[in-house]
């Protein structure tokens, strides 16, 4: 079942989770899943589900692999939530939608409840819900949760106004709100009270929410007909020439708290590769793990955590060495942030002539980017989607050797060795960067 609502905070992510939590405290091994980029909701998902929470992104991935995706995340649950992304029919810009709630819902053929802030009306919501039912007859709307009801009087008189099924009512309650910062939550990863907040979320949704009946809602989706994707199938697709030693070299991924985002999928094509994926904490870690013939820094926060990265001298030092030394390295947002010279007057590793600061603007897009060169990850002329999602700036945005032009625009940095830009990609949607940059571990390793 997919969890939508008419517009970004009324609540989907606190219904969502609390759903898959109460759903798992009562023994059912539930897939939670993502519409959309975003990584921090997923960090929640799979706190509450006890297994690695999942995007689903036609943008990102093409819409042939929305289904096997799912089945992928979702093979051995007894149910998936899929919690949506801004309004039910919110997509990409200038593209009727694609890549909304909906266009995922409708792709997967999945029942969807929507969640209503109600705070600030009464029986208006009633011709709301109607409106978002009504819109496309592909998109199935088939129950309504309330939130931020102020008083049972109020909660009645718009469960009246509304024809479809009323799932749940959840009252006004502050504690149940997560925490937010500059660019949304604040992941789950550096709360140290997450856990115990989503117990109490998961009693309540069980107190005020017919949990039974969103169950048996999900249970009307109909079966897929699709194989679910498999990270092996997509390596050999690609071209991958895993050696047949019983070696795998060592891939360096970073995690912690400054490192918090990056697709599950990643780790598993690269392990169908032939690599072996090894954690580590740039905050706390003195070194690299042993025997690491590539590093992949991912999305995360650096810039607040700078201080805690700056200390961590040892491990800076070996990563510059590291990279001049031409061990393969890919970094994404935050991973060039860290790489550049420093962040915000924070001496970071230094490996890229430039300085990182945050600002006031906030970037966002969703794009097509284009390689510039023959680099580690990708080759001239070829196209990747991506998206994009920061207040930072680095200057230079570029040093000549571009990772992507976007919108005309040379950004990141790209060498034989190196691939670090802004850019977020998800390699099951570009399964060769995958590869390429295995094939290129393995030939360090």
């Amino acid at each position: 079942m997919v969890v939508a609502a008419p517009a970004t905070g009324h609540g989907k992510t606190t219904v969502a989770t609390g759903l898959m939590a109460a759903l798992t405290r009562a023994g059912h091994v539930v897939s939670g899943h993502k519409v959309g980029p975003d990584y921090i909701d997923p960090g929640y998902h799979a706190l509450a589900c006890g297994r690695p929470g999942r995007n689903l992104d036609p943008h990102l991935v093409g819409e042939a692999l929305v289904v096997p995706l799912l089945l992928h995340g979702a093979r051995g649950a007894d149910a998936a939530v899929v919690e949506g992304v801004m309004g039910l029919f919110d997509g990409r810009i200038r593209d009727r939608g694609f890549s909304s709630t909906a266009h995922v819902a409708q792709l997967t053929a999945s029942p969807v409840v929507l969640v209503v802030d109600i705070s600030r009306a009464s029986r208006t919501i009633g011709a709301v819900v109607h409106g978002l039912a009504c819109w496309d007859p592909r998109v199935r709307v088939a129950g309504v949760i309330l939130n931020q009801a102020g008083s049972p009087r109020h909660a009645r008189e718009v469960a009246d106004a509304i024809d479809l099924p009323v799932l749940g009512i959840l009252g006004r309650d502050p504690a149940l709100t997560v925490p937010s910062r500059h660019l949304g939550l604040v992941p789950a990863a550096e709360r140290d009270e997450a856990a115990h907040a989503l117990d109490k979320l998961a009693d309540r949704i069980v107190e005020q929410v017919d949990v039974d009946a969103v169950l048996a809602l999900a249970a009307t989706a109909p079966d897929l007909d699709a194989e679910p994707w498999d990270p092996r199938a997509a390596m050999r697709a690609a071209g991958s020439s895993t050696s047949s030693t019983t070696e795998r070299p060592v891939v360096a991924m970073a995690g912690g708290r400054a490192f918090t985002f990056r697709y599950a999928e990643t780790e598993e094509l690269l392990r169908a590769a032939g690599c072996a994926v090894v954690g580590f904490d740039p905050m706390v870690d003195p070194r690299l793990p042993d025997g690491t013939a590539g590093i992949y820094l991912g999305g995360g926060f650096p810039e607040v955590h700078a201080h805690g990265l700056t200390d961590n001298v040892m491990l800076r030092r070996e990563l510059a060495a590291a990279l001049a030394g031409g061990v393969p390295t890919v970094a994404e947002c935050a991973g060039l942030l860290y790489l550049c010279t420093a962040l915000d007057s924070s001496p970071m590793v230094g490996a890229i002539a430039a300085e990182a600061a945050m600002t006031e603007r906030l970037t966002l897009r969703y794009p097509t980017m284009t390689a510039t060169t023959d680099n580690l990850l990708t080759r001239a002329g070829e196209t990747v989607t991506g998206h994009e999602f920061h207040r930072t700036q680095v200057v230079p945005a570029s040093n000549g050797h571009a990772a992507w032009t976007v919108d005309g625009d040379a950004v990141g940095f790209a060498s034989e060795t190196l691939h670090a830009s802004y850019l977020h990609t998800h390699w099951a949607g570009h399964p060769q960067l995958a590869r390429r940059f295995a094939e290129a571990v393995r030939a360090r390793g």
